[in-house]
């Protein structure tokens, strides 16, 4: 299909491009070009002083519908607040894993200079094809690692809010018991999350237990809910979670059986306003941005960057109930106040995780 690129004395009158890969025809995926702009400064992954990336294109590939108030929403909005900074952008939606490689070399083909792929699971594709582009920037959001000068990785510090859940769900359970339901077991920042939650619910209470269940696929709002309701069944009262569409799923049932329960946006407290304690709401838009500042001048990037309370440019993540507070009204001053207390240790570098596989190991 015929392209149209809207050039930059144009960019007021934005033009919509449809791309589709040949190969992919069969797949669920959705490209939307949208041409806004020129600047790249703000955006972070390249910087003025190299010239070839003056005008750069970029492009996003996200694991599921940018609908799901979730995972994929957020990384859509980070898009969209990069386009409003005046940049060309692009995306698709529902990538199949069958398909990242070719996705992210169509992109690449197409004059796209940064390529995102926003979940780790994009790593190994952005490892695989970074080699073939190497004026191209690819970026894996979540991911664990970078190869080379132009494969690299961003994302927040999930030991950090993991750790202030658990603190929360020990402070706030009656009955002795809390709970997780997550999914991808094994995935660095699910192990950081998930350890880490455990790890801190014991620092606060050594007898407290803890039991978490991998759900298959994290988009599946129906088994995450139907393994929440099996967690409440056997008495768990603060069932937190990490899940794309499926996070859906967990907060109705705590919402069915009155449990607490954790987000992931302002939407899913909408679901369930007096069940929903929080939302770690990431800020995708403020990591991509402020990777400018890990960026030499010139110099495309290869490194895992890691945001968090600790990082002065952004934490990556925020703790809210609501955009007007951080928590439900029903968590005690002095809980708020422990809770902050941790976000300061983080911050000075006081208490530091390292969380292992069997921490954040399924079952109790």
């Amino acid at each position: 299909m015929a392209q149209r690129e809207t050039s930059p004395a144009t960019a007021a009158e934005p033009k919509e491009v449809l791309a589709m890969i040949t190969q992919q025809k069969q797949t669920r995926m959705k490209h939307r070009l949208t041409f806004t702009g020129f600047a790249l400064a703000a955006l972070g992954l390249a910087v003025a002083a190299q010239p070839a990336l003056a005008q750069t294109k970029v492009a996003m590939l996200l694991p599921g519908s940018i609908n799901d108030q979730s995972w994929n929403a957020q990384g859509y909005a980070g898009l969209m607040k990069i386009k409003e900074s005046g940049y060309q952008v692009a995306y698709s939606e529902n990538v199949p894993a069958a398909d990242h490689v070719e996705a992210m070399r169509d992109y690449a083909r197409q004059g796209y200079k940064i390529v995102i792929g926003h979940s780790g699971r994009f790593l190994s594709a952005a490892q695989r094809v970074g080699p073939e582009f190497p004026e191209v920037q690819f970026v894996a959001g979540a991911g664990g690692g970078g190869l080379g000068k132009n494969v690299m990785s961003i994302d927040y510090d999930n030991t950090h809010f993991g750790c202030q859940l658990g603190v929360l769900g020990a402070r706030m359970s009656k009955t002795g018991k809390i709970a997780g339901v997550y999914a991808l077991e094994g995935l660095p920042n699910m192990v950081a999350q998930v350890g880490a939650y455990r790890l801190c619910a014991k620092r606060i209470k050594p007898d407290i237990e803890v039991s978490i269940i991998y759900i298959k696929d994290i988009e599946d709002a129906a088994a995450a809910k139907e393994a929440a309701f099996s967690l409440i069944a056997g008495g768990a009262d603060f069932v937190a979670g990490k899940l794309n569409a499926a996070q859906a799923g967990l907060i109705q049932a705590a919402k069915e059986k009155n449990a607490f329960t954790t987000g992931r946006s302002f939407g899913h407290t909408a679901i369930a306003p007096e069940n929903v304690i929080t939302n770690v709401v990431e800020k995708w838009a403020d990591m991509y941005a402020a990777t400018a500042d890990a960026v030499k001048a010139g110099k495309l990037s290869g490194e895992l960057v890691m945001y968090g309370y600790n990082t002065p440019a952004t934490s990556g993540a925020a703790l809210q109930q609501t955009p007007e507070r951080a928590y439900h009204p029903a968590v005690p001053a002095a809980v708020v106040a422990e809770l902050d207390s941790y976000k300061k240790m983080f911050a000075t570098g006081e208490m530091k995780l390292v969380p292992t596989k069997d921490d954040a190991r399924g079952g109790k």
